[in-house]
């Protein structure tokens, strides 16, 4: 069951469900508007959300989205109030708008690899026989850094790309050191060999310091993660950035060097990162 929590006086956040893809929606709100983040996989997510915050009398004036793939854009239909999105966002909605999510399209996208199976599967599932899949456009668009004042409270959204997407956007709100990182922080999916870059990841990890922040919101984490949390993922990420350039590559070397580094054997969290920085190495 999905649960309206309260981070603070300023923010709440619906929880995600994995078995479906929906990520966490969330509502900034200060004295004078409330901004949403994200529209949902479905109208039915979107409606959801939007009923409890009604049961705490919170209504949005705003929508960011955080990046465009399907499982925060499908739910836009039933968004009635503005939408801000990033130039890339606007763009990558519009070519999906003709697309079908019927099943026969949904498995020929599968096959050619433009879909990733766990996402097809996802869609027949939340979406069920219904497939008319209607996403207006957003109505304004920004190219790097957009600031929006609530009233008390600020919510910088800022382009940060990445290899899950290059559209991918952060929201930060400074009042309450709160980062929603939406999807930015997880690896490419639409590719052979789930992969991080050295490159991209870098660049993004550089972002994510610029912020001052004590709490992390990642959209498909059912718990928000603190400073001390993210410091640590954020250092694994900059340690495998520099050990897949200095070994070529060489899985084996990179757990090595990153095991005498930690004195201790590896997590399997930490030794799935390792391949996803080696699927992603190219000489």
């Amino acid at each position: 069951m999905q649960t309206l929590q309260h981070l603070s006086k300023h923010i709440v956040y619906l929880t995600p469900v994995q078995k479906t893809d929906r990520p966490v929606l969330a509502a900034v709100t200060g004295n004078k508007k409330t901004l949403l983040i994200d529209a949902g996989n479905s109208v039915g997510h979107a409606q959801l959300f939007q009923d409890e915050l009604l049961k705490h009398d919170i209504n949005g004036d705003l929508l960011v989205l955080t990046h465009s793939h399907w499982d925060h854009v499908f739910g836009l239909e039933h968004i009635r109030i503005p939408v801000i999105c990033h130039e890339k966002t606007y763009q990558h909605i519009k070519e999906m708008q003709p697309l079908s999510w019927e099943d026969q399209a949904l498995d020929e996208r599968v096959e050619e690899g433009t879909e990733i199976p766990f996402c097809a599967d996802a869609i027949k599932l939340e979406l069920g026989r219904n497939r008319e899949i209607s996403m207006p456009l957003p109505d304004i668009r920004f190219e790097k850094k957009l600031t929006i004042d609530l009233g008390d409270v600020t919510c910088i959204i800022d382009h940060v790309g990445g290899d899950h997407a290059k559209d991918s956007c952060i929201i930060y709100v400074p009042e309450e050191k709160t980062l929603f990182l939406g999807d930015c922080l997880y690896a490419n999916l639409y590719a052979e060999k789930w992969n991080y870059t050295a490159e991209q990841a870098s660049r993004l990890v550089e972002k994510m310091e610029a912020y001052d922040a004590d709490t992390y919101i990642l959209s498909h984490h059912d718990q928000p993660c603190t400073k001390q949390e993210m410091e640590a993922e954020l250092n694994l990420m900059k340690q495998c950035t520099r050990a897949v350039v200095e070994h070529r590559g060489d899985r084996a070397k990179i757990e090595r060097d990153l095991a005498t580094e930690a004195n201790r054997e590896l997590t399997e969290h930490e030794l799935e990162t390792i391949g996803f920085f080696v699927n992603g190495y190219v000489e």
